[in-house]
């Protein structure tokens, strides 16, 4: 009988202690560390107007190059505390990239060895900007209604299709292949060639994709950051990417060839260089001032709140790269 009561006793222990257990670990699990950088990284691409992403315009001179890495410079704030992490569990870096030299140093630093030139290329861009680009855009602001602006944006949107089909099957992102693909047939049918996006009122979006995030999904590094004129920011790795994109846009060599490709038909034939310079410089001109446009008042707001833009810039460009990777 006492012998019975000492096994009572004990099976009453041992389920006790490994109740404290079952909770102490079901409360314990790493916490997680939120970067915040007021508009959450992609909100303004792919919803509100091709506008708002504009300048991926890449360019020409504009200080904050993208609509994205305006946003994400202009509303940065400071991140919430972190909870305390439980001992042996390391936080998240909201910096990490998979694809990062190994000897580049932790914390969302970047790797600019060629600063020096980098800044000074930036400034002769941001001047050009400030002096050239930013005037003709209030000019053309004033005289083009917002719609429109917004349908051309929408329309080169539109015929970049294929670099971001052919990316997304790169990486095997199949479900974003096919959402491209149901994208182009609407917005280039019911959207009238692309000039409305019908396929984002209707809730059909993907991530965007294009040759630098299929190098980074390869393995291959970022390499240095890197400043060109009258281009938006790049690495290394990004600008072989942006060269990729180039070549695998139809228009290319299809309707105004720059690339000259032996049997594949053209619009423009291929010895006619001065037809098809002229037509992909207005393109380019065009697409650059109608973006610069769109985004005036967001680059405004960036160059009066921040003192340090060179810097800015870069940061918020890696991190938004380094983000689309990873999605």
């Amino acid at each position: 009988m006492h012998r019975t009561g000492v096994r009572a006793r004990r099976f009453v222990e041992l389920v006790s202690a490994v109740s404290v257990l079952f909770v102490v670990g079901c409360a314990g699990g790493p916490a997680q560390t939120t970067l915040q950088s007021g508009v959450g990284v992609e909100s303004v691409a792919r919803g509100e107007s091709r506008a708002d992403r504009a300048s991926t315009v890449q360019v020409a001179a504009a200080p904050a190059v993208s609509s994205n890495v305006a946003v994400l410079v202009a509303n940065k704030t400071a991140p919430p505390a972190a909870e305390k992490e439980p001992a042996g569990e390391p936080a998240e870096d909201p910096f990490y990239d998979p694809f990062a030299r190994s000897d580049e140093p932790a914390g969302g630093e970047e790797y600019d060895p060629w600063e020096p030139v980098n800044t000074k290329i930036f400034e002769f861009n941001r001047q050009v900007d400030r002096w050239v680009l930013k005037p003709a855009a209030q000019g053309y602001n004033a005289v083009v209604p917002n719609p429109v602006q917004i349908g051309i944006s929408n329309v080169f949107y539109n015929i970049r299709f294929p670099s971001r089909l052919i990316n997304n099957l790169a990486q095997g992102k199949l479900s974003g292949a096919g959402t491209e693909v149901g994208r182009f047939l609407l917005n280039s049918t019911f959207g009238l060639a692309g000039l409305v996006d019908v396929a984002k009122y209707m809730d059909i979006t993907t991530p965007e994709e294009d040759t630098g995030q299929t190098l980074g999904y390869y393995g291959v590094k970022p390499g240095p950051y890197l400043v060109v004129p009258f281009l938006p920011p790049f690495t290394v790795r990004d600008f072989f990417g942006y060269l990729g994109d180039i070549a695998l846009n139809p228009i290319n060599w299809m309707v105004f060839p720059l690339i000259e490709v032996n049997g594949v038909p053209s619009l423009v034939a291929h010895y006619n260089r001065t037809t098809s310079t002229i037509a992909q410089s207005g393109m380019r001109v065009g697409e650059i001032l109608n973006d610069r446009s769109l985004n005036l008042e967001k680059f405004q707001g960036v160059e009066e709140a921040t003192l340090d833009l060179y810097t800015a810039v870069k940061n918020a460009y890696i991190q938004k790269r380094r983000n689309q990777i990873r999605e």
